[in-house]
């Protein structure tokens, strides 16, 4: 085999789950459709950083379980007694908008009968600490909507809520926080935090030359990039500065992590000009309300979030005839319901 084949093979067994029973299973030829809508100098370098940054990005359904059946018996959260613990604990099922909240209390309680023999509907007393589940924080907006809610209206004077994810996101996490903080505040109650997760990433922009996620060093001479940033006068971009020290092994080289950013970023950009009237939170690098875009590499085998670059899961080839989504052949197809997204919303 060559090294395009292995690579091709290499990334389709990585993301082998996502979607399992929703979709067909990526093969290597649904990898090879994905990556020949790049230039064909940079297929095989973008593979290499695409295999790289996938195998520590993506979350199989095994890796999620996993995480959340070893948090029962974390001493950080559940102390010296884990099964007292949660058979006091009220764990949450309060997400407003998508279905991963459901989803991820069904591994988790699952994992607690198995640990402590009893389930889900068997926790809750008195006194006992608010727990919230979900696969990951981009922004913070979902987990800050449901729970500035379950604040006001459930919550107890006094209360302690652990929020379990398998992924934050520096910022995110920080504006999260502050908003649950006013909430609480705003309601008379007193909350103690806790942000409980298998990978936290920077994102901050203070601290963008160690940012794990995409954040260009420079703009490529590109006609319609160069008029599309001119149009960004609140949030006027600032490039990462190249060799930050970063905690997580997302990239595997500054050079691989460039071009990364480089063609996502292109492709991004030919994306949005698929749509007649894109919406402004439509930015090549992800859903995000300012600069290039979010940026995120993470996803699960549950879902693609709109704050991966566009290039990763937009687009959909049944489309009708004449929709933009038929333009792009998507790696990741992504999911919503009813046109909410399953991740953080942007508004």
């Amino acid at each position: 085999m060559s090294q395009r084949d292995d690579l091709l093979a290499s990334i389709a067994h990585t993301v082998r789950d996502y979607r399992a029973g929703e979709i067909a299973t990526p093969s290597p030829d649904h990898v090879d459709r994905w990556v020949r809508q790049f230039d064909a100098g940079v297929q095989v370098s973008l593979l290499i950083e695409m295999d790289h940054a996938l195998k520590h990005t993506y979350f199989a359904k095994s890796a999620v379980a996993g995480f959340f059946a070893h948090q029962i018996k974390h001493q950080g959260i559940a102390g010296a007694s884990p099964c007292d613990f949660w058979k006091a604990a009220h764990v949450l099922d309060i997400q407003e908008q998508g279905h991963s909240q459901r989803e991820i209390r069904q591994l988790f309680g699952t994992a607690l009968r198995e640990q402590c023999g009893f389930g889900l509907k068997d926790c809750g007393a008195a006194g006992g600490a608010a727990v919230y589940l979900d696969d990951a924080l981009f922004t913070g907006s979902r987990i800050g909507n449901d729970l500035s809610t379950w604040i006001t209206n459930k919550a107890p004077a006094e209360f302690t809520i652990h929020i379990l994810v398998i992924a934050t996101h520096r910022l995110g996490e920080w504006q999260c926080t502050d908003r649950l903080k006013k909430a609480a505040t705003d309601a008379g109650k007193k909350m103690h935090i806790h942000f409980w997760a298998a990978i936290r990433l920077e994102n901050r922009k203070a601290n963008r030359n160690a940012s794990e996620v995409l954040w260009p060093t420079a703009i490529p001479q590109d006609p319609s990039l160069q008029a599309y940033l001119a149009q960004e006068k609140k949030f006027p971009f600032q490039p990462r500065q190249p060799g930050g020290k970063l905690e997580h092994g997302v990239f595997s080289s500054e050079a691989g992590r460039q071009l990364l950013e480089e063609q996502l970023l292109l492709a991004g950009m030919r994306i949005r000009s698929f749509s007649k009237n894109p919406s402004p939170a439509l930015r090549p690098l992800g859903f995000s309300p300012f600069g290039l875009g979010f940026g995120s590499m993470i996803a699960t085998f549950r879902n693609c979030p709109n704050n991966a670059p566009l290039a990763l899961w937009w687009g959909d080839p049944d489309a009708p005839p004449g929709h933009p989504f038929r333009h792009w052949y998507p790696l990741l197809p992504r999911k919503t319901y009813a046109g909410v997204d399953d991740f953080d919303v942007i508004p």
